[in-house]
C-alpha cells in the first residue's frame, strides 16, 4: 500500500566510534547487506512520499552508497530531536506524518510500521505514536509510562526514574511517528536546556500532551529492535538474522541437517525439498531449485542450482555459475562464470571457469580450464556427451566437440572435433631395470653418508 501522506526520516549521523572502523557504522553488513539497506528496503514497501537519510560523520560514504533517498546533514550531533530538525528542510512543503527511524536498527518489520500508522489514524486527535517493547533485561532503557486510559503519559530516562518506574519493563525504542499537522511546530519547541545541552526527541511526548494531543503507543518484540553500535552487537545482529533465515527456510520446506551451522545471505532463494548438510555458506545472489542437495562444507555465491542437482561436499560455486538439472558437482570442485547443462558430472578436484558444458558431459578428476593468460579471460566449450579424462588442462579458447574424448593427462590447445579422441602427452618409455639400479645407487650413497657422520 502506498502512503503519500508519510515521510520516513532515518537517523544515521552518529560517529559510530565504538565500531572502531573506517567504514560508516550503518554500512556494515548483516546477511551480506548493509544495516541501513535492510531498513531502507523495509521502508520502501510502505511507498512513502519521501525518505530522508540524516547524515553527519563520513557522510560521503552514505551519499555514494545509497540511492533513491534525500539527504540531510547534521553537522553537529546535538541529539535525536536536533537530527530530525535537520531533516525538515528536505521536507519543505510536505505536511504529512513523519516516521522517525534509526539506521543502526535494521530489523523493524513493515507490519510494525504499518501498525503505527493505523494507530495514528484510529485514535482521535493523536499527535504521536511511540514504539515500545518488553525487555528481558530493561537495564538502562528509557521506560514508557502508560496511563489508565491506555495513552502514553511520559518517557522516563533510567537515570531519572523512580524505583517504581524502573520496575516497569515496557521500554522506549526511540522510534516515533509524528503527526504531520504538528511536526514542524513541536520540533521547533524542543529545548536543549538540559545537562547534555541536546535536543531530545522524547520531549515531544510532553509537548504533545501539553498541546492537548493524544500520545499512543505500539508494542513489538525485542528482537525487532536490535541496535548495532559495536562489533559485538553487529555479531548479535548477524546471529539474529541467521536464526530468522534458518527458521524461514525450514518453514518453506527446506531440510537443514544442522541449522546452526548453515549461513544465509539476505537474498538467498531456496525452493522446497532442498536438503542442506552441515557447514554450508551462502553468499549473495544464490538461487536453488527444488530437489537439490548441497553437501557439507560447500560455499555458494552468485550461483543458480537447478532442479535435482547435487553440490559438494567441499564445493565452491562462484558468481555466474549455472548448474543444470541433475548435475553433480563433487568434492573440491570450483565453478566460476560457467553454464553446465543437465546431467553434467564434475565429480572431483576440478576448476571450471568461463566455460559452457553440454548435456551429460563427464569431467574427470583434476581437470582445469585454463581461462586466464595474466591479461585476458577466454572461453572453453565442452560439447554434450563429451568425456574429459582425468588431470587434463583445457587451454582456452578451445572447443571440445559433442561426444569427444580427451585422453587423461592431456593439455589441449586446439579444438577437438565431434566424436574424436584428443590426446596431447609425451610418449611413454620404459627403461628395464632402471628402478632397481636407482635404489641400489641411492642406498649406497646413504650408507656412505651415514658412515662418514659416525666416523
Amino acid at each position: 500500500m502506498a502512503h503519500p501522506e508519510l515521510a520516513a526520516v532515518i537517523l544515521a549521523a552518529g560517529q559510530g566510534t565504538r565500531m572502531k572502523s573506517a567504514l560508516h557504522k550503518v554500512l556494515h553488513p548483516v546477511g551480506g547487506k548493509a544495516l541501513v539497506s535492510h531498513l531502507l528496503d523495509t521502508v520502501a514497501t510502505l511507498k512513502p512520499a519521501k525518505t530522508v537519510l540524516v547524515v553527519g560523520d563520513n557522510a560521503e560514504q552514505l551519499t555514494s552508497a545509497i540511492q533513491g533517498v534525500d539527504f540531510a546533514v547534521q553537522d553537529k550531533q546535538l541529539g535525536t530531536g536536533h537530527a530530525v530538525q535537520c531533516a525538515m528542510p528536505a521536507l519543505d512543503g510536505f505536511d504529512g506524518d513523519i516516521l522517525v527511524l534509526y539506521g543502526d536498527v535494521p530489523f523493524v518489520a513493515a507490519d510494525v510500521m504499518q501498525s503505527m500508522l493505523d494507530t495514528m489514524r484510529a485514535a482521535a486527535n493523536c499527535g504521536l505514536v511511540v514504539l515500545g517493547f518488553r525487555a528481558n533485561d530493561p537495564a538502562a532503557y528509557g521506560r514508557l509510562i502508560v496511563g489508565a486510559d491506555g495513552s502514553l503519559e511520559r518517557i522516563v530516562e533510567y537515570k531519572d526514574a523512580s524505583a517504581a518506574e524502573r520496575a516497569v519493563n515496557f521500554c522506549n525504542s526511540g522510534i516515533m511517528l509524528i503527526s504531520g499537522g504538528h511536526a514542524a511546530t513541536w520540533l521547533k519547541a524542543l529545548s536543549c536546556d538540559n545537562a547534555a545541552g541536546e535536543y531530545y526527541l522524547t520531549d515531544l511526548v510532553a509537548i504533545a500532551r501539553a498541546a492537548g494531543a493524544k500520545v499512543a503507543h505500539v508494542e513489538t518484540e525485542e528482537p525487532d529492535l536490535i541496535g548495532v553500535n559495536s562489533r559485538s552487537e553487529l555479531a548479535a545482529a548477524e546471529a539474529a538474522f541467521q536464526t530468522r533465515a534458518r527458521e524461514n527456510a525450514m518453514a518453506g520446506g527446506v531440510t537443514l541437517v544442522a541449522p546452526e551451522t548453515v549461513f544465509f545471505s539476505h537474498d538467498t532463494e531456496l525452493a522446497s525439498d532442498v536438503t542442506i548438510e552441515p557447514n554450508v555458506v551462502f553468499g549473495p545472489g544464490v538461487k536453488v531449485e527444488t530437489g537439490v542437495t548441497i553437501k557439507a562444507f560447500s560455499h555458494l555465491e552468485g550461483a543458480i542450482v537447478r532442479r535435482g542437482a547435487s553440490i559438494g561436499p567441499f564445493a565452491r560455486l562462484r558468481p555466474a555459475a549455472d548448474i543444470g538439472e541433475g548435475a553433480k558437482i563433487g568434492n573440491f570442485v570450483e565453478i566460476k562464470k560457467s553454464r553446465l547443462a543437465a546431467g553434467v558430472k564434475v565429480s572431483h578436484l576440478s576448476y571450471i571457469g568461463d566455460t559452457t558444458i553440454g548435456k551429460d558431459a563427464n569431467i574427470g578428476a583434476g581437470t582445469i580450464t585454463c581461462n586466464y593468460d595474466g591479461f585476458l579471460k577466454y572461453n572453453t566449450h565442452i560439447g554434450a556427451g563429451a568425456f574429459i579424462g582425468s588431470n587434463s588442462s583445457l587451454v582456452a579458447p578451445v572447443n571440445i566437440g559433442d561426444g569427444a574424448i580427451v585422453g587423461a593427462g592431456s593439455v589441449m590447445t586446439k579444438d577437438v572435433a565431434d566424436d574424436a579422441l584428443g590426446v596431447s602427452r609425451a610418449k611413454q618409455h620404459d627403461i628395464k631395470g632402471y628402478a632397481a639400479k636407482f635404489r641400489a645407487k641411492k642406498q649406497a650413497e646413504k650408507n656412505a653418508s651415514k658412515s662418514k657422520k659416525e666416523g
